[in-house]
């Protein structure tokens, strides 16, 4: 969509997400702002998938402000000496013809960011109090919102881990199954929690009560993170990468997150050539990024089944929110739970994250990493600069997939000039050792007849979900990934 506007536009993973960002925009909020409303939101309507116990990051600039990469990404716990730590606990996540094996429980959660992050925000950039910004979030957590259909399909794919313990399955399993789609969760918790983050910030949940309600109820189960872990936790802020791309500033995610810096130097590379770049150039800047990563693939492309089993390992549980306002502030955020730890503290609303047991953050092993570590992440959140003023703003979803999601879409508007809505529909491809995955719509021909190519027959989740928001000419418009539900909202 497309249209002009004096407030700005919300991209995001929820249609009722998107609206909370929006509406902040109409009543006079600038993009920080908008994005607190829609990120506090998504706890709610989007609560798989990020919460008050995940982690992300937020990249700002525009409208004169110093671009700011704010980091408040999961970090590691503090490991006992004394081998009293709980075992991480494997869960099967069925996909239908495939099931997935996950690493949940107490051992699977790192310190959560996400509250120290929306505090840190508000007070840098923020011009609406933090409490207007939580209370409708803390409303709708008490009502509850009906599940569409890209949440009760999550719900149902993580029936396993949502009835792994009895207090998670008190929360998403009442009745003794997950909700469908159309069906409510209410989660008094979780409102009372948003509530206290509005007026008090995150101190109770890194030294105050809520913080030692976690460390309790993790102690006392073998969990590893512990009081010191979170009282000594804050947001980072950070200097974002830069490279310069058909005359643009990409501003991005930077170390010791990997997703960031593998997306600038795909774009370094494809401005070596012309423009638009070709299939096989793209392809081979993936690659180059893909080999900068090192090898982490699998052998059995041949093996019955394995498409199936590559998507749903691959799903990303992860979300991202992209707002341009009137004065063209920009506000990129990306948060992830993991999958869930199905650890819901009682009486705080926090389902604390998995991202110690995630494979692809541990791919030595787990609980190698030191305490106090920002786990490394592929979430990227990105701004494209023009002649100083924001261009697009964007992030995705899809693990792997994210850098090449985003590839794709900054060269679609950049060098084809396409809108929000084009960019973000258009097929996508990937590739990974080897091996491009392509979406209907893409011209493989050119390509080296020594890769194999899998064709999808349609838009795939496993290509990510991108959430954009696109200044030009004086017109804003904003597109939501229909591989992941998104959605679009012009205030």
């Amino acid at each position: 969509m497309a249209s002009r506007t004096e407030r700005g536009v919300v991209a995001a993973g929820h249609p009722v997400t998107a609206e909370a960002g929006a509406r902040v925009l109409r009543e006079g909020g600038n993009a920080v702002d908008a994005a607190l409303a829609a990120m506090l939101t998504s706890f709610v309507t989007e609560a798989l998938l990020t919460g008050l116990g995940a982690g992300g990051y937020m990249l700002v600039a525009g409208d004169g402000v110093e671009p700011v990469l704010l980091d408040f990404f999961v970090q590691a716990p503090t490991r006992r000496s004394d081998g009293s730590e709980a075992e991480l606990h494997a869960v099967d996540v069925s996909f239908g013809d495939a099931v997935q094996v996950f690493h949940i429980g107490p051992a699977s959660c790192g310190a959560y960011g996400n509250p120290a992050g929306v505090r840190a925000a508000a007070e840098r950039w923020g011009s609406v109090p933090l409490a207007d910004l939580a209370a409708p979030a803390a409303r709708l957590a008490d009502e509850g919102v009906p599940l569409n259909a890209g949440q009760a399909y999550v719900a149902e794919i993580l029936t396993g881990l949502l009835t792994s313990t009895p207090e998670c399955a008190a929360l998403w399993a009442p009745d003794g199954r997950v909700p469908r789609e159309g069906e409510t969760i209410r989660n008094p918790d979780l409102a009372e929690a948003l509530a206290r983050l509005g007026e008090d910030g995150d101190e109770p949940f890194y030294r105050g009560d809520v913080a030692a309600d976690v460390c309790e109820w993790l102690a006392a189960r073998g969990g590893s993170l512990g009081p010191a872990d979170l009282a000594g936790y804050d947001a980072i802020e950070r200097e974002p990468v830069r490279v310069f791309y058909r005359g643009r500033e990409i501003l991005t995610n930077p170390p010791p997150s990997a997703g960031g810096v593998l997306l600038a130097y795909s774009l370094g590379l494809l401005d070596r050539g012309p423009s638009p770049p070709t299939i096989r150039g793209t392809v081979e800047a993936m690659a180059a990024a893909q080999a900068e990563r090192g090898a982490e693939f699998l052998d059995g492309l041949s093996e019955p089944g394995f498409l199936e089993r590559f998507i749903s390992s691959r799903l990303g549980s992860t979300t991202h929110i992209s707002v341009i306002d009137a004065r063209g502030m920009a506000c990129a955020v990306t948060c992830t739970n993991g999958e869930g730890s199905g650890v819901v503290v009682p009486g705080t609303g926090i389902h604390l994250n998995n991202v110690m047991g995630e494979e692809d953050l541990n791919p030595l092993g787990f609980h190698l990493h030191p305490a106090g570590r920002r786990m490394p992440s592929m979430m990227a959140p990105s701004i494209v600069m023009r002649d100083g003023e924001v261009e697009l703003v964007l992030g995705s979803a899809g693990s792997n997939r994210i850098r090449s999601a985003l590839l794709q879409t900054i060269v679609a508007v950049v060098d084809r000039g396409a809108d929000a809505e084009e960019a973000v529909r258009a097929p996508r491809m990937h590739f990974e050792d080897g091996v491009v995955y392509a979406e209907p719509g893409i011209d493989l021909d050119e390509l080296d007849p020594g890769l194999q190519a899998v064709r999808f027959g349609g838009r795939n989740l496993f290509f990510g979900g991108v959430q954009a928001a696109l200044s030009r000419d004086g017109t804003l418009s904003g597109a939501g990934d229909p591989r992941r539900g998104g959605a679009a909202v012009l205030a």
